[in-house]
């Protein structure tokens, strides 16, 4: 934004932008952030805040082209950029191309209308993995085709992110029913709408199930907005919606190699009230241990989720084919399967996590690449 006048006081610089608009910058956040502070390379901060008077007096100011000269009383001069005042306002958080609101979804949402990308094109061009990593975002849940016959195909176009998040489980894992199983996964019974590892202190956030082939009876995925359920319970029900909020459970996996839990609520939401996550995995959950005198809203509360999850209204059902990988937020999205008949045929995915952190990362670096001339 363009700036048109500018105001000195001893503790504060107001500037007033061509739409009229004014900021107030106080003059510690002006020398906090002054370019000279910053290491010329990594532009990380070298400057020592506490070498710093709390409040600097600020003695004049000069517009140099696109900079501003301030000039401070201890003989302290920082030129800094009109871009740098106008993107990082005060009050005004920086925007962020990693940030994609949610659009929430219900039983609207299936096979025929869920956002499809091709693998060939993720993999050639930036527009095309932007335009699908931004679809996965906004819906929680995207499928890749025509991806090769092979294990690895799936985790290319994971890595075109960034780095495989590794678990107990490795960093890959092998969804097929086998002897001697240590997750429900590897069996074929059904699974209920869940997220996976809410044990972990972070859960992965966005997990990639490559089909490499389906050829048994059943076995179709089932996925749900886990948002929208929690949205629709803060609605319904803002005593149950809260006590999801506010009381944490214990969530636990255990095997023969790895004891790991963690205490956390089932619906975690930001310091704006938003939901950012969902932990549901009864399979997981551990022996409530909450006070006795609440235990019973907390019951009725977390009954009450449970059977939004149940429910047709929620439900996108897919019978995913080799060559289709299905791609969604575990931190949001709930997924599950049908029992299947190991006798009818073949069912083998191949699986893998990405954090959201690599997730949003990448958009970015995708958004900065495709604007050099806006990137903050």
């Amino acid at each position: 934004m363009t700036m048109a006048t500018f105001l000195v006081r001893a503790d504060t610089l107001v500037v007033t932008w061509a739409d009229t608009t004014s900021t107030s910058f106080p003059t510690i956040w002006l020398r906090d952030n002054c370019p000279s502070g910053l290491h010329p390379q990594t532009h990380e901060r070298l400057l020592d805040l506490l070498a710093l008077d709390v409040s600097p007096v600020l003695s004049s100011a000069q517009l140099d082209g696109g900079n501003v000269v301030l000039r401070y009383e201890d003989g302290h001069t920082s030129h800094m950029p009109v871009a740098l005042l106008s993107a990082h306002r005060p009050g005004h958080p920086t925007a962020d191309a990693g940030a994609i609101l949610p659009q929430l979804w219900r039983a609207e949402m299936t096979a025929a209308v869920v956002p499809r990308h091709s693998a060939t094109a993720i993999l050639a061009d930036a527009p095309s993995l932007k335009a699908w990593m931004q679809d996965t975002a906004k819906f929680g849940v995207s499928i890749v085709d025509h991806l090769d016959d092979r294990t690895s195909a799936g985790m290319e176009v994971a890595q075109r992110i960034g780095f495989l998040r590794e678990t107990n489980f490795g960093s890959t894992f092998e969804v097929i029913n086998k002897p001697d199983p240590n997750n429900l996964a590897y069996t074929s019974v059904a699974l209920p709408l869940h997220t996976d590892l809410p044990n972990q202190e972070v859960p992965p956030g966005y997990q990639f199930l490559h089909c490499l082939a389906n050829e048994a009876t059943g076995g179709g995925s089932l996925f749900a907005d886990g948002f929208a359920m929690a949205e629709d319970l803060r609605n319904e029900d803002p005593e149950a919606f809260r006590l999801l909020c506010d009381v944490p459970v214990p969530f636990r996996f255990h095997d023969g190699t790895a004891d790991i839990r963690v205490h956390e609520p089932v619906i975690t939401l930001d310091r704006s009230g938003r939901v950012v996550e969902i932990r549901f995995n009864a399979h997981l959950a551990g022996i409530f241990d909450m006070p006795s005198e609440i235990m019973p809203d907390y019951y009725r509360a977390y009954r009450a989720y449970m059977a939004k999850t149940r429910d047709p209204e929620y439900r996108l059902t897919l019978k995913l084919k080799g060559g289709e990988m299905v791609v969604f937020d575990n931190r949001r999205v709930l997924h599950g399967r049908d029992s299947f008949d190991p006798s009818t045929g073949y069912r083998h995915l191949h699986g893998c996590y990405v954090d959201r952190g690599e997730f949003t990362s990448r958009l970015r670096l995708l958004a900065r690449d495709a604007n050099p001339s806006k990137a903050a």
